[in-house]
């Protein structure tokens, strides 16, 4: 009797065992491509069960065994299981933290309402959201510019990894980090408002680095004369703040009363006009030492170079040079 019972016993035990090898080792888990949240607070045997409902793992209670031996912390997040896993290998990525983000590479000269297109067309959220959030959220940056009318301009260029359910303030605000970042880096301290504005437009006005600092100077100068700055970024930002803008500057565009049309109106505008990268911040804070005073700015010229000029008579010869040459090359200036 006893011997029998010692057997049965036996079989058991090999069977649990087996059981729990089988749930351990064999591979479960979807075919296709399953998404599993884990909200913070959830407790262990609510994992577990959110596991087990969603068919990423065999068996709950050994999933708990197997937390219990372990005996570490489960991180919340979002999580993208595209093949079957062993349990121990989705017991490891709950561990780590291995959340499912989006990269989201967001590029300089960027302004909001380009960040939020971008966002929307990797599933973040939609444009609006983000736009309405950048808008009505400026007391992230209140200790850099208490006047600024959004976070434009703080919202440092960079590629980004986001999960889908981030909200657009959190993830305004990772931009703003490294924004702070870059600008402990290169020093960049004091009046936030004046630079990163400038600096925005050096950035909407070449893409030349080597030019950068010769634009930041002409805007400066111009600034020092009280001349207006009359550059077209800013009068295109104006429509955009204003939901008019057709692709292309109008009269209706120039005659526009905005605060950011700097045809009108003398001095930087209110703020900036888009999201500025390293090398135009660096040249907003050290600007070239120059007597120039306009430019033709590079893109618009066939060279690919700015022209630089410190008269307007000379300017008006800039300007017809480059429409001659678009003209030869069969454009429309």
């Amino acid at each position: 009797m006893v011997r029998r019972f010692l057997l049965l016993l036996f079989f058991v035990v090999l069977l649990a065992a087996g059981v729990v090898a089988f749930a351990l080792l064999v591979p479960a888990g979807p075919k296709t491509e399953t998404f599993v949240d884990i909200n913070p607070g959830m407790s262990s045997t609510q994992i577990a069960a959110q596991l087990k409902q969603q068919g990423i793992i065999w068996s709950k209670d050994i999933f708990l065994g197997l937390y219990a031996v372990r005996g570490r912390t489960l991180k919340a997040g979002e999580y993208r299981f595209a093949h079957p896993a062993r349990m121990t290998e989705v017991w490891d990525r709950l561990r780590r933290g291995d959340v499912y983000t989006i990269a989201v590479t967001i590029p300089e000269g960027s302004n909001i309402f380009d960040i939020g297109a971008r966002l929307e067309a990797a599933g973040l959220g939609t444009k609006d959201a983000f736009v309405k959030a950048a808008k009505q959220n400026t007391a992230i940056i209140a200790d850099l510019d208490k006047t600024a009318p959004s976070v434009e301009g703080y919202l440092f260029p960079d590629t980004y990894h986001f999960e889908r359910h981030t909200e657009p303030e959190e993830m305004m605000a990772a931009m703003v980090r490294r924004f702070r970042q870059v600008a402990a880096q290169i020093g960049l301290k004091g009046d936030y408002h004046t630079t990163v504005t400038l600096a925005s437009l050096v950035e909407k006005e070449t893409p030349l680095d080597s030019e950068r600092p010769l634009v930041a100077s002409v805007f400066v100068n111009r600034l020092d004369k009280e001349m207006p700055l009359m550059t077209d970024p800013s009068v295109i930002y104006a429509a955009l703040l204003d939901g008019r803008y057709r692709g292309t500057i109008y009269q209706s565009d120039l005659d526009a009363n905005s605060s950011y049309n700097t045809y009108k109106h003398v001095g930087l505008p209110p703020g900036p006009i888009c999201n500025p990268g390293l090398k135009s911040l660096s040249a907003a804070m050290h600007p070239a030492t120059s007597d120039y005073l306009y430019f033709v700015a590079a893109g618009a010229d066939p060279s690919g170079q700015s022209r630089f000029s410190t008269t307007l008579d000379q300017h008006a010869k800039d300007v017809e040079a480059y429409r001659q040459a678009v003209r030869t090359a069969g454009g429309t200036p």
